[in-house]
Parts: C-alpha cells; sequence; structure tokens
C-alpha cells in the first residue's frame, strides 16, 4: 500500500493536481489493474455475497413507508434518452439511473440490515452498489464491469473510512460514499482519470452534511441520506463527463472539506491506497449483519442470546439492579446512554431511533433470545411494561480497552463487543464479554455464501415468489460471466398485487 499524505494547502502554494487525494482516488480508479486486471476469485465472490444481501434486505423493506416513497418518486421519472432505463427495486419498471440509485439505494439502507465498516469512520459499503448496477443496466454494461466498479467503489470508501473521521465533526458518513460511488462508476464505465477527478470533487463537494440524521429523535431521513448520495454521485459523474468541472482541491483546499468541516487548517492524515500493481481486497475487511440493527449492536445481541439461555433470571427486571454495558467509546456515544438522548429509553421512539438504542436492543434480544427485523421493533414490544422496566436499568460506559479494540488495526484485535456486568438484587454480579458478533468473519458462526442465500430467503418469504428468489440467486452467482441484458435483470421483483396493498404517495413529481 502507498501512504498519501493530506493537509490543507494555501491558495498561493505550488501543489500540483496528481497530489490532491481527489486524484489520487480517481487514479486508483482507472489505472490498468482496476480497468483491466484480474479479480482475485475472494473478492469476486464477496462482491457476489453482497449482491444477494441487497437483495435480501431490499425485498424485506419494499412495504415500508420510506422505501414505498422513494419507489413512487423514481416511478415519476421516465428513462432518460442517453440509455435503457434502470429497474426499480421490486418492479419490472425502469427510471432514469439516478433515481433508480435513489429508490434502490433506500430500499437497501431502510432496516439497517446490510454490511458495515468500522474504522476513523462509520460506514455501509454496501450502500454503493444500487448505483452501480442503476448506471450499469442504463448504459449497458456487462456482468464484469459492474463487478470491478463494485470492487473499486468498496476500495475507496474502506480507504477513506480508515482514515478520515467524519463523525468527530459532525459530518455524516455519507460524504465518503459520494466520492466512492463516483470512483466506482468512474471504474465501470472506462472513464479518463481527469473526468473521475471532477466527479470525485464534485460528489463529495455536494454529500457533506450534519449528523444530525442520526441523532434525537431519528427521522425516516435515515435511510435516504447514503440513497441521495449515490444520486447526486450519478448526476455528478453525467456533469463531468459532459465536460464539467468541480471545486478543487476539494479535501485540501484553504476553503475545503478539510479545513473548514473537519480537523482544521493544520490536519494531516494518511490514506493508505493500494499501489497501481495490488489487488483491490478492501471488500474482504467488511462485514455484514445477521441482526437488523446498528452494527455495534450485533454482537451485544449475540451476547444478549447467549445470556438469555444461560442465565434467564436476567430476563425479569425484579431480579435485575442494573446491567452495564463496558464497550467502546463509539458505541457509548452513538447508540448508548452516553449520547444523552432521552429518546433512546421513550418506548414511543421511532423505529429509527430504536435501532440506534443499545439499551433497547440489549433488553429485548435478552428477553426474547433473538432479534426480528419487523417484531422486535413494534410499538407494541418496545411498550410492554416488563421489558420498559429491564431497559431503564441498562445503561453503557466507554471502557478504553474496547475503544483501542473498536480503533486496532490488527484484525484479531479489533473487536466490536461489550463486557456486561449485571449486578442482581439478591447480590450477585453476573459478568460475560463477546469480542464481536457470531456472523463477523472472525466470530462462532462467520457468514458464507450459504448464509447469505439463506438471508435473502428468510427476508423475501411472503414478498418474493420462491421462484424469484431462485432466478435471482441463480443470476447473482454468474456475476463475472453476465451480458449486459442479464445485469439488467439483476434486482428482485415482487407480485404486483403484493406492492398494489400499499398505495404510492403523491407529490411533486
Amino acid at each position: 500500500m502507498k501512504q498519501h499524505e493530506v493537509r490543507v494547502h494555501r491558495s498561493d502554494e505550488e501543489f500540483p493536481r496528481e497530489a490532491e487525494l481527489a486524484w489520487q482516488l480517481a487514479r486508483l480508479a482507472t489505472d490498468e489493474i482496476a480497468v483491466r486486471g484480474p479479480v482475485d476469485d475472494d473478492v469476486a465472490e464477496m462482491v457476489v455475497n453482497r449482491i444477494v444481501d441487497n437483495a435480501a434486505v431490499s425485498a424485506a423493506s419494499l412495504l415500508r413507508p420510506p422505501v414505498v416513497a422513494a419507489r413512487s418518486q423514481a416511478l415519476d421519472h421516465p428513462p432518460s434518452r442517453g440509455g435503457s432505463g434502470a429497474r426499480v427495486v421490486g418492479t419490472t419498471e425502469t427510471t432514469s439511473p439516478e433515481w433508480a440509485a435513489w429508490a434502490n439505494g433506500v430500499a437497501v439502507r431502510e432496516l439497517d440490515f446490510h454490511d458495515t465498516f468500522l474504522a476513523a469512520e462509520y460506514s455501509h459499503p454496501g450502500d454503493n452498489i444500487p448505483a452501480l448496477i442503476a448506471v450499469a443496466q442504463h448504459v449497458g454494461c456487462d456482468g464484469e464491469q459492474l463487478l470491478r466498479g463494485i470492487v473499486t467503489a468498496y476500495e475507496v470508501q474502506v480507504d477513506l473510512v480508515r482514515a478520515i473521521s467524519l463523525h468527530r465533526h459532525k459530518i455524516d458518513h455519507v460524504a465518503h460514499l459520494g466520492p466512492s460511488v463516483a470512483a466506482g462508476l468512474g471504474t465501470m464505465l472506462g472513464l479518463r482519470t481527469e473526468v473521475v477527478h471532477q466527479a470525485i470533487g464534485q460528489a463529495l463537494h455536494t454529500t457533506t452534511a450534519t449528523r444530525q440524521s442520526r441523532k434525537g429523535a431519528i427521522s425516516t431521513w435515515k435511510a435516504h441520506a447514503p440513497a441521495f448520495a449515490g444520486k447526486v454521485a450519478v448526476e455528478a459523474v453525467d456533469r463531468a463527463v459532459r465536460g464539467q468541472t468541480s471545486p478543487a482541491p476539494i479535501y485540501e483546499g484553504e476553503d475545503g472539506v478539510i479545513a473548514w468541516l473537519l480537523d482544521g487548517p493544520d490536519a494531516r492524515y494518511v490514506v493508505e491506497l493500494p499501489e497501481p500493481t495490488e489487488s483491490r481486497r478492501a471488500i474482504l475487511d467488511t462485514y455484514t449483519k445477521e441482526h437488523s440493527a446498528e452494527y455495534q449492536a450485533q454482537a451485544v445481541i449475540d451476547l444478549a442470546r447467549r445470556l438469555h439461555r444461560e442465565h434467564p433470571e436476567l430476563r425479569d427486571p425484579q431480579n435485575v439492579e442494573s446491567i452495564v454495558l463496558h464497550t467502546s467509546h463509539h458505541t457509548h456515544v452513538v447508540i448508548g446512554s452516553g449520547a444523552n438522548d432521552p429518546q433512546k429509553y421513550d418506548p414511543a421512539a421511532s423505529r429509527e431511533t430504536l435501532d440506534h438504542s443499545v439499551p433497547y436492543i440489549f433488553a429485548v434480544a435478552l428477553q426474547d433470545g433473538g432479534w426480528h427485523h419487523v417484531d422486535s421493533y413494534a410499538s407494541t414490544r418496545a411498550g410492554r411494561p416488563d421489558t420498559v422496566a429491564l431497559w431503564r436499568k441498562v445503561t453503557t460506559v466507554e471502557d478504553p480497552e474496547w475503544t483501542e479494540r473498536y480503533h486496532a488495526t490488527d484484525p484479531n484485535r479489533k473487536a466490536f463487543g461489550a463486557r456486561v456486568e449485571a449486578r442482581l438484587v439478591d447480590g450477585r454480579t453476573i459478568v460475560e464479554e463477546i469480542a464481536v458478533a457470531d456472523a463477523h468473519p472472525l466470530g462462532a458462526h462467520p457468514f458464507t455464501r450459504s448464509q447469505y442465500e439463506a438471508k435473502l430467503a428468510t427476508l423475501a418469504a411472503g414478498v418474493l415468489a420462491d421462484e424469484e428468489v431462485a432466478r435471482f440467486t441463480a443470476l447473482a452467482r454468474r456475476l463475472p460471466e453476465l451480458s449486459a441484458d442479464e445485469v439488467r435483470d439483476l434486482q428482485v421483483v415482487a407480485p404486483p398485487e403484493l406492492l398494489e396493498t400499499v398505495p404510492l404517495p403523491a407529490g411533486l413529481f
């Protein structure tokens, strides 16, 4: 890997374009190995896994209001003149690619149930896939081109997430997604480095927003934010292809993102990027979710399942004096009691808010011995008196060791778990811990292709016909070999009568 130093430059400094981070990312997207070199077999297999994973969570969310609204918006736009259009998830209808990226991105993100990568920043790299598939369908890319684009998008997002923290400055993590989608499209479409450089700059410039979307009473925009970044990135690429330019240097400029939105004029980052001859393998460092909840809750749910079996007395709040989760800074301040959000203990809170409440998630998983993407968030479940009583006895604290492990670069050391200390009214203390989720590559039951396909079958039950699940799965398995026509079918289709059970809301379009 090559270490690329990033710092702010005054406008009167000599700073060649080729030294900009945006140019380096564009170079990564357009060099020989990205566009024509071999893709490692395990990398290609993981891309297929993540396409299946996205299809699973999309199917499960098709009738949810944010997804219905986004689908309605997309279907109000006909395919643009430059191609064949892109498929809107759940349907056989097509729209302009940026609107397909929008609708399909919301479907992927709505349940907070797809892949994740956590380092200096947080991310859901699977958010790249809807935009790339949409453009591939519209312009007629084959499966190999799509595969390469996804590999690049994951590489760029993971490399940025390792090096540059956004949340420290309350900037939403989708600011890394716009550039990664633009870079992935550059590889997939075989664009020149100059064009991709402009697209990356504009995609970043237009996708920086605050993290209020993930604070307090969390709204439906949480699902829309990454879809918006994908849509904006598609539009940025379109403008760059038409010869339009973008703010530069977007990261390092005197009035750029780093100087005013991140660590300020004296900031320095080191972004590690693959050398031109190195394989792009970042997707293998990412991990998916077995449970529909914030990633830092995955291991906690698995620990709660274990405690449900081994210590059934903890299920009854009358037996419990307190439960403290000793965990990382991020878990404590984002989804734990350290956020100081009263909504995280409110039985009337939105699904999006409960998804970001590890005290709630732990209490329910402890009582139920599992987690369900619908039932565990139901208002009747959240309002159950014994659950509310137990929930309000659960708090989090930051433990420096867990914070250090969260940021560790050694994959065998890196962890996203917690230590639970439960004090019972009879004077006993129960202490248990878990480092990584069961589904993590180093967990008790790592996800492989069979688990991804089982996840699709489970989440598609009652939504997609069995024949449709089999069709999509067979198609996805053959991704590197797919023709352009087959790529156009790379989307799940629900029975029209099912979609018609939820009317499409009217809007401006």
